[in-house]
C-alpha cells in the first residue's frame, strides 16, 4: 500500500470514527435510551438527557473576557482550513517522477531521462510482445524512485502468465537496464478483449 494511500485511509477511519462516536451520543441522549434501557451513565458523561447541551453557558463565555481568547479561537479555525486545504491539494496532485536521473547514486551527473519518454519507450516495447494487442504505461514515484504502471490488452486466445513472464523478461527488464537501475517496481493491470461473435450454421 503506499503511504498517501495508507495516511488517507488512516485519517478517514479516524474521522468516522469521532463523527460515528458523536452522532451516537446525540441520538442516545435526545432519544432518552439511557432512561428507557435503564442505563446509569458514569458521572461527567455528556449528553444523557434531552434537556442536555453539549456546553452550558458558563463553559461557553468562560475565556471570552481574555484578550487572548479570540485570537487563539481565529488562529486555530485558520489552521484547520489550511490544513484541510493543504490535503486536499495533496489528494489533487499526481506523483509523477518527471525527469528520472540515470543509474543508482552516484547518479550520473546531468544525464536524465523524462518520465513520459520512459512511458512511451516501454508502452511500445509492451505492445510488441505476443500476445498483446495493445499496452499503455505510465511511471509515478519519485524521481529517485520511479515505479511503472502497465495496462495490457490481451489477445482473446493469450494466456497471461506467459505475457506476464516475458513482460518481466523483455520490456522491463530492458527499461530498468536502460536507465542503469537494479530495480524498477512495476504494477501490471490486464484485461482480455472479447471474443467476437461467431455465426453457427
Amino acid at each position: 500500500m503506499k503511504r498517501k494511500s495508507a495516511v488517507n485511509r488512516f485519517l478517514l477511519a479516524l474521522t468516522g470514527v469521532v463523527l460515528l462516536g458523536t452522532g451516537v451520543l446525540v441520538l442516545a441522549g435526545g432519544f432518552d435510551l439511557y432512561r428507557r434501557a435503564g442505563l446509569t451513565p458514569a458521572g461527567g458523561w455528556p449528553l444523557t438527557t434531552p434537556r442536555d447541551v453539549l456546553l452550558d453557558d458558563a463553559a461557553r463565555t468562560r475565556w471570552t473576557g481574555e484578550a487572548w481568547w479570540w485570537p487563539a479561537v481565529i488562529a486555530a479555525l485558520t489552521l484547520i482550513v489550511l490544513l484541510a486545504l493543504w490535503w486536499l491539494l495533496a489528494q489533487l496532485r499526481r506523483t509523477h517522477p518527471g525527469r528520472i536521473p540515470l543509474g543508482e547514486p552516484p547518479e550520473l551527473e546531468g544525464v536524465e531521462l523524462h518520465d513520459r519518454a520512459l512511458g512511451d519507450a516501454l508502452a511500445a516495447d509492451a505492445g510488441q510482445q505476443p500476445g498483446v494487442q495493445r499496452a499503455r504505461a505510465r511511471l509515478d514515484g519519485s524521481h529517485g524512485h520511479p515505479e511503472a504502471h502497465l495496462q495490457l490488452t490481451l489477445d482473446p486466445d493469450s494466456e497471461p502468465g506467459p505475457v506476464l513472464q516475458r513482460l518481466c523478461d523483455g520490456p522491463l527488464d530492458r527499461a530498468r537496464r536502460s536507465t542503469g537501475r537494479t530495480r524498477l517496481p512495476a504494477e501490471a493491470r490486464l484485461r482480455v478483449t472479447r471474443h467476437k461473435a461467431h455465426r453457427v450454421e
